[in-house]
């Protein structure tokens, strides 16, 4: 499970500091840079698919609908989840953001025990429980329905789900991914540049550098983490999650100064236990593993 472990821990760690990314393109329009990021992801990953010489498997594909239909289900998912991402961050709600990744271990472990049949060991579901609580208590103090953090973990959930079951690898899933999201992408930065909009025709140098940038940096992690979906439980992929939102919440509170009441520690606190109480169980289930 070693090289799984790595992998998914790599693309959490990228995505934690992905604020410090999207600040630098904030004035433009978050539906803007998610097109950039499709475009630009699919150069990336057709170059690397050049490269590498491995162009046999699309051959395959148009005999599958099945599989097709699957991976445009998983391209819309990963579609929502940027466009929900990138205006949260956009609009100082990067804490908000954080909250969603904070929940979505708890969606992991359920689509893990619904849909394949995983069974987390007592130790496991009390570490769910007590992060469970904190996002409860998290949800109590904003005093509303926490709607960005929801739709970010119920999105990203299935999609992780639906790349760890699928046929294809990560890196032609991806190309297959950002193959269907591309065309409409495309249509759109072409209408934009002729109506003399967007950043392409508006933008400044750095702009449209930043922008190009988001291709290796949206498709790397990832490539990263459906490698490691592949090869780790989904319940494993859910505590390794934890990386990601507590550097975005980092960010958030100390760098990027958004309002954060002393009460909604708690709730931070009781899911950073659940992952201390996962952790030292799975040290234990391991270490007794191996004494046997």
């Amino acid at each position: 499970m070693t090289p799984g472990i790595v992998y998914a821990a790599l693309a959490y760690v990228a995505w934690g500091l992905f604020p410090l990314y999207f600040r630098q393109v904030a004035h433009v329009p978050a539906l803007e840079v998610v097109v950039h990021r499709t475009v630009w992801s699919l150069v990336f990953v057709f170059v690397v698919l050049a490269v590498r010489r491995h162009w046999g498997w699309m051959r395959a594909l148009w005999g599958q609908p099945r599989v097709l239909g699957a991976f445009a289900v998983s391209a819309l998912l990963l579609s929502g989840n940027w466009l929900t991402y990138v205006w949260a961050v956009q609009n100082q709600h990067v804490v908000d953001a954080s909250l969603g990744y904070f929940i979505l271990p708890l969606v992991n472990v359920a689509l893990g025990f619904v849909f394949l049949h995983e069974r987390p060991r007592p130790g496991q579901w009390l570490a769910v429980a007590v992060a469970a609580a904190g996002v409860l208590w998290l949800a109590v103090q904003a005093g509303r329905l926490p709607w960005i953090a929801l739709v970010l973990a119920l999105s990203f959930g299935f999609y992780g789900l639906m790349r760890k079951v699928a046929t294809l690898g990560a890196l032609e899933g991806l190309a297959l991914e950002t193959m269907m999201l591309a065309p409409v992408a495309v249509a759109a930065l072409a209408v934009w540049s002729s109506q003399g909009q967007g950043a392409l025709v508006q933008g400044d140098a750095a702009t449209v550098a930043w922008l190009l940038v988001a291709g290796p940096m949206t498709a790397v992690p990832l490539l990263l983490f459906a490698a490691g979906a592949r090869l780790i439980p989904l319940a494993t992929m859910g505590i390794l999650q934890y990386i990601s939102p507590s550097l975005q919440f980092a960010l958030g509170v100390w760098l990027f100064n958004e309002p954060f009441q002393p009460a909604r520690l708690v709730g931070f606190v009781l899911i950073w236990t659940a992952l201390l109480v996962y952790s030292l169980e799975g040290w234990w289930t391991r270490r007794g593993s191996a004494t046997a």
